[in-house]
């Protein structure tokens, strides 16, 4: 036993080495509580922030004046993205609402985006991908036996949101992303690429080239943002967002209902966070989510470290067939992947070395507003 190394706990947040990259000050203080922190300075609260967003909105609005909408927010059913479609509206934007359907959502998904746009008068646009082609791309990533199996729903969202920018002559994306709910997801369990998709579909895909679900390529990105000069703006990040006060803006304002975990509006994101995270890697992403919300005052840090200490994410037996057999894998296979040696998306081709070399053109590039600072700090704090 004298080989084990102690797990260490942030003096300040519920952070453990069990999380990769994780180091400690002095205090015992750990980097993604600096992280947190920075990201803080940038977007401060109170008057400071009220005014940054009133001329942000502002400058929203005169962009797109002559446009049908002004603004492109990305919607899933879920507290995050029907919040920003509802700010969205508080502050004098015309929105497109836009949704990716990769096949699983569940009704309550439904139901709240239906309700959402009908409540504050918004269209909506949904783009669906081909299940039997989104299928293969997800049965790759977990063949290819990574912790980053759910980001082919988040590279397609991204992919849609822009091409819908493109076509409506938006300049504009609001993401429903907030640093203080959702923290920092380090690269050693969530990392995302255009070309790490092509990557794992090409080795383990059955399919051939997507066609109906959008990639988000560097050369993507460089026509999308330098050519283009369309922007994602985190909008969440500019105003308090406290989960119970949000929760009951969204019940009364817009007829929401909370679907009983975090992102657990999506079938396929609720099994992979709350049993195939935990059980082929022990990730526990609430560490990371719980600290956000310990660091933005909206959690008792005693109370967090009791509840993940003392009950392992909890998941659902149906849920688990039911994606198994959504999947159209047999059990032998499913067994097979959970039990496969654990790889990363070092062991894939990906932009990530190119982005080690090109550190200081990328932070210069966030100093301009084209590239996220949260970014920055995912991949150089």
């Amino acid at each position: 036993m004298s080989g084990l190394v102690p797990k260490a706990i942030c003096s300040r947040c519920v952070c453990d080495t069990t999380i990769p990259g994780i180091h400690f000050d002095a205090a015992g203080v750990c980097n993604f509580c600096y992280a947190f922190d920075e990201l803080d300075r940038i977007f401060p609260q109170g008057e400071t922030a009220r005014l940054r967003l009133e001329r942000l909105a502002e400058q929203i609005r005169r962009d797109g004046r002559r446009r049908q909408y002004d603004c492109i927010v990305g919607v899933s059913g879920g507290r995050d993205s029907s919040y920003t479609l509802y700010l969205a509206k508080e502050l004098g934007l015309r929105p497109l609402a836009v949704h990716f359907d990769n096949g699983w959502n569940s009704e309550v998904a439904v139901t709240n985006i239906r309700n959402a746009t009908r409540a504050l008068d918004v269209d909506l646009y949904t783009h669906v991908a081909d299940y039997e082609e989104f299928k293969d791309l997800q049965k790759a990533f977990l063949k290819a036996s990574v912790s980053d199996a759910d980001i082919p729903t988040d590279v397609a969202i991204f992919g849609t949101l822009h091409r819908a920018a493109r076509r409506e002559g938006v300049k504009y994306i609001l993401n429903g992303h907030s640093f203080r709910t959702e923290g920092l997801m380090p690269i050693g369990w969530t990392y995302m690429d255009g070309r790490y998709i092509r990557s794992v579909q090409r080795q383990f895909g059955d399919r051939g080239r997507l066609k109906t679900v959008p990639n988000f390529t560097l050369f993507d990105f460089v026509r999308y943002s330098l050519v283009h000069r369309v922007k994602t703006i985190p909008i969440l990040n500019y105003v308090p967002y406290d989960h119970a006060r949000i929760n009951r803006v969204l019940e009364s304002e817009l007829g929401w209902t909370y679907y009983g975990g975090h992102h657990h509006e999506s079938f396929y994101t609720h099994f992979f966070q709350s049993y195939y995270l935990p059980k082929k890697f022990r990730i526990d992403k609430r560490k990371i989510e719980k600290s956000a919300l310990i660091l933005s005052a909206q959690l008792d840090r005693a109370a967090a470290l009791q509840e993940i200490e003392s009950q392992e994410y909890p998941y659902d037996e149906e849920l688990i067939e039911y994606t198994v057999k959504k999947l159209g894998l047999s059990h032998a296979e499913f067994d097979s992947i959970m039990t496969a040696d654990l790889r990363t998306f070092h062991d894939y081709g990906t932009y990530y070395p190119l982005i080690k070399i090109l550190e200081r053109p990328l932070r210069l590039a966030a100093r301009l507003g084209l590239v996220p600072k949260l970014l920055l700090l995912k991949y150089f704090s």
